[in-house]
């Protein structure tokens, strides 16, 4: 239905929308009508806004100027928008971007079943459906991580179909995607169409054979929409025989850009040496074989395309050939010899171009391409020739002092493919180059390859899976489940399967070998035959048990995060443990004794005795002293003075001299308080063998006594306030983690177009590390105990409630760090200095909370680790009981409610 016409009432209006990232604009003044019950593509190249617009209907982004109503409902206004998330689908673009990697097939499915209120019976009814109808029928315990692009895509279909939406948005679905799962996805979504021909789809792509078979498209450019019709309208608007001739006359002038076509000198001949050989080429990684057998050589300037599925082995073979991975069996051959990654030489003669971008995001253009030529030892005057040359002739001008990022991923490409060749390379190893990149910025990509090759020699292995480029090269290996199945000039194999093209012959070969048979499709397997749930519009402990199960899942699948959860607090209270301590013994000390009588020789003993000291030789005089405190031999120096012995025998106070290594101010004082004390208690055991003498001194003296702690071992109070700065440490930084590592992988797309709420979100997020915080709580209490023999005397049952309270706290201090952190290393950092440094400075650890003054007063009487260390050693070292620790109970109480509450105010409901 045209959307023009009377009575049509469009799934999706846009009026005036404006959007920008940053200085960037992405929609610029949109308006748009889209038709319901219709199939609609947004073409356009990279970087002209279709996803901005898709992620708008699907209310995954934020409005930002201008208005956006999609079922008649204001999307601005999150009370009129989040009750129709259930009837949208969204599928972001990027292989398996919605997916998580460490669940199975089965178990991402299962996890968007609960999010959209599903019971048992329906998501596995639902589920055996779907993965019927999409050929993933016997992958359902697969991990998504090892699945190949087309299976990805195909089951991130799934997790959108999976409650039966009336919208569908998919945001270039077949990015990466093979021909061969090309062709079955669409066959797919016509499937689906026919089977509810009610339901409107939405698809951005930069391909225009794949836009032909749309109802209705949309041509955008620059942010704005340069017009909307059918494809048989849009190509007769422009008098175009194809679509994507259309699209380019409907272009500004200035955009069109020169059509240059590639340089046409002849093919290099056949007799040329070989450069890169491969036989009986062979990997496996454990039982599986990525890489079987495969053999071909690739000659002197020659285009040599490598073709085949997603997961066929491609890559692999690559790294093979360049050494960057060990073969298993068979030979690779480079320049004729066997390739080795620590070659310097051969690295020089070959440049390599990986799949994903490998630039630098932090430098810009320029300086990519500056510090490529000086890792190669580039001279400077050949260095800036050379780049000049490049950014010239790879079409980079203008966007020298630009980020990668800010520029689009065919500017990209070109950035890469020009770094690679900086060094004038003999040969070009290019692993998928133009995956994701439009049309046009291709063909100005394979122009500036065809002219490597026919002007300069250039020998190039390129990868694809674009049957088109492919037919671009000189020859072509087809490869398929780590085999090659064909190989040699495009047309000849073409010819050899009677198939009118490349794509044709190479489906053929799968054809013969019964490698792509279309899944048996049940009639109405996709269809809905019941009326959809409808999830619970308020909290749902359904939604947030979902997402706790699914973290869980994920954390004890991997073995670093799972390690570190659960022993480095163990492992970080040995250390702590251990390293500090306020205990300061076996102190090195020797003896200058100028009296030499039994009374002298007495008073030395008292220091020989004493658990502090360690006797070192006596000192000859003053001299000896002073190069032994000087060399760090000895730590103090004793003298007792000539006539020791005969002035205490008269009632005198002889003056004894003790001179301390005072390099560390803490240790020296402490040295001294021993010295006085063991001169106090020589005199006091003195005066009790001779009680009718008058005692030494006049001076009264004062003895200090120690409460609950009489040994005065500091372990018994370093061990209960270490455990208390692990248990903010470890978990602040794991409930961070979790939310904004799906913040770096995209899946946080989910929590936006879900029922799911914040609070829902947040707390699924929280109980895992919450239940891996209780059980460090647990460990390090056991610790304490057995291992450092610290004894707990006061009421566990306190303890224990208060810390639940304490881990609910410092996890929520996370996910509050988490509302504004971007990366994981962002959050990492900010977790450990929000958390260590108050920690230590105003919770009573270094100085009591009552002295503190200001703002560090305020900080240390409302933090929490102020109050849960003062359980901590309530409970350990005083013996306290619940009645004694209910204040700090009911003062830790508030933090956890505080902090999850205002992380769910602050955490943001859509991308901005």
């Amino acid at each position: 239905m045209d959307p023009s016409e009377p009575g049509a009432a469009p799934i999706a209006s846009l009026r005036s929308v404006r959007h920008r990232y940053g200085r960037t604009v992405a929609l610029d003044g949109v308006s748009l009508e889209v038709p319901a019950g219709r199939t609609v593509a947004f073409i356009g190249p990279d970087g002209v806004g279709k996803s901005t617009l898709l992620g708008l209907v699907a209310g995954a982004r934020r409005l930002q100027t201008g208005s956006v109503r999609v079922f008649g409902a204001d999307f601005a206004d999150r009370r009129a928008r989040r009750p129709l998330l259930p009837r949208i689908a969204y599928m972001p673009q990027g292989l398996g971007r919605n997916l998580y990697a460490e669940l199975s097939v089965f178990e991402n499915l299962d996890f968007f079943g609960r999010l959209f209120g599903q019971g048992p019976d329906e998501r596995r009814r639902r589920i055996a459906a779907l993965l019927a109808a999409t050929g993933l029928a016997g992958f359902e315990t697969r991990a998504v991580g090892k699945l190949s692009g087309g299976m990805k895509q195909k089951l991130g279909l799934c997790c959108a179909l999976i409650h039966d939406p009336d919208l569908l948005i998919l945001d270039e679905p077949t990015t990466g995607v093979d021909p061969l799962s090309r062709r079955r996805f669409w066959e797919m979504i016509a499937r689906l169409r026919a089977e509810r021909p009610g339901m409107s789809v939405l698809v951005a792509t930069a391909y225009m054979e794949e836009a032909s078979r749309f109802d209705w498209l949309v041509a955008m450019h620059a942010g704005r929409v340069l017009v909307a019709g059918t494809p048989e309208a849009l190509k007769a608007r422009c008098g175009a025989g194809t679509l994507e001739e259309a699209f380019v006359a409907l272009l500004p002038g200035a955009a069109r850009g020169p059509r240059r076509r590639a340089p046409t000198l002849p093919r290099p001949p056949d007799g040329a040496a070989p450069v890169i050989v491969a036989r009986g080429l062979t990997r496996r990684f454990g039982d599986f074989t990525a890489v079987d057998r495969v053999s071909f050589d690739i000659r002197r300037g020659e285009i040599f395309g490598f073709l085949g599925s997603n997961g066929c082995g491609k890559t692999t073979t690559m790294k093979m050939l360049t050494g960057l991975l060990p073969a298993t069996e068979g030979e690779a051959r480079l320049f004729g010899a066997a390739p080795k990654a620590g070659d310097l030489e051969t690295r020089r003669r070959v440049g390599y171009m990986s799949q994903s971008f490998s630039l630098y995001g932090e430098l810009t253009v320029r300086q990519n391409l500056e510090l490529h030529a000086r890792l190669f030892r580039l001279p400077a005057a050949a260095a800036a020739a050379r780049v000049a040359e490049l950014v010239a002739g790879f079409g980079l001008a203008g966007h020298e002092d630009a980020l990668p990022a800010q520029v689009p991923l065919g500017v990209r490409q070109r950035l890469s493919l020009a770094a690679a060749i900086i060094h004038a390379p003999e040969t070009l190893i290019l692993d998928e180059p133009t995956s994701g990149v439009d049309p046009a910025a291709r063909d100005e990509f394979w122009r500036l390859l065809t002219g490597l090759s026919r002007e300069r020699g250039v020998t190039i292995f390129i990868s694809t899976h674009f049957m088109n480029e492919g037919e671009r090269c000189d020859r072509v290996a087809l490869m398929h489940e780590g085999r090659v199945i064909a190989c040699g000039a495009p047309r000849a194999l073409a010819r050899e399967t009677g198939a009118g093209s490349l794509e044709d012959s190479f489906i053929a070969r799968l054809d013969a070998l019964g490698a792509s048979a279309a899944p048996p499709a049940a009639d109405g397997a996709l269809a809905a035959d019941r009326e959809p749930a409808r999830p619970p519009a308020g909290f749902s402990w359904g939604r947030l048990l979902a997402y706790s199960a699914r973290e869980t899942k994920e954390l004890l699948r991997d073995p670093i995060r799972c390690a570190f959860s659960l022993l480095g607090t163990v492992l970080l209270l040995l250390v702590f443990g251990y390293g500090i301590t306020t205990d300061v013994e076996n102190l090195t000390y020797a003896v200058l004794d100028r009296d030499g009588t039994p009374a002298s020789r007495a008073y030395a003993q008292e220091f020989s005795g004493s658990r502090y000291f360690t006797e070192r030789p006596p000192l000859a005089d003053d001299a000896d002293a002073e190069r032994r405190l000087r060399a760090g031999r000895i730590s103090l120096a004793v003298e007792i003075p000539p006539g020791f012995g005969r002035d205490l025998a008269r009632g005198l106070s002889p003056e004894v001299a003790a001179t301390v290594d005072g390099a560390m101010p803490f240790r020296a004082e402490t040295i001294r308080g021993y010295v006085e004390g063991l001169h106090a208690r020589y005199l006091r055991t003195l005066a009790e063998r001779r009680p009718d003498e008058r005692p030494p001194g006049h001076a009264a003296s004062v003895q200090a006594r120690f409460r609950y702690n009489q040994d005065f071992k500091s372990v018994y109070a370093m061990v209960p306030a270490v455990i208390s700065l692990l248990l903010i440490f470890i978990p602040a930084i794991l409930a961070s983690l979790g939310v904004v590592r799906e913040k770096e992988l995209g899946s946080i797309v989910n929590a936006h177009v879900t029922p799911v709420t914040r609070l829902e979100f947040l707390l699924g997020k929280q109980l895992p590390y919450l239940a891996v915080g209780m059980i460090n709580f647990a460990a390090t209490a056991l610790m304490a105990v057995f291992w450092f023999g610290v004894p707990l005397k006061g009421s566990l049952a306190a303890l224990t409630l208060g810390a639940l309270l304490y881990v609910g706290a410092t996890t929520g201090l996370g996910l509050l760090v988490s509302t504004f952190t971007a990366t994981q290393i962002a959050a990492l950092f900010a977790s450990a200095v929000l958390t260590m440094l108050p920690a230590v400075q105003f919770s009573g650890m270094m100085q009591p909370v009552s002295t503190l003054e200001g703002a560090g007063a305020l900080i240390g009487r409302v933090f929490p680790t102020t109050h849960f260390m003062t359980l901590c050693l309530g409970a350990f070292t005083k013996g306290l009981g619940f009645r004694d620790l209910a204040g700090s109970l009911l003062a830790l109480a508030p933090a956890w409610p505080l902090l999850v509450g205002l992380s769910a105010a602050l955490l943001q409901e859509q991308e901005r």
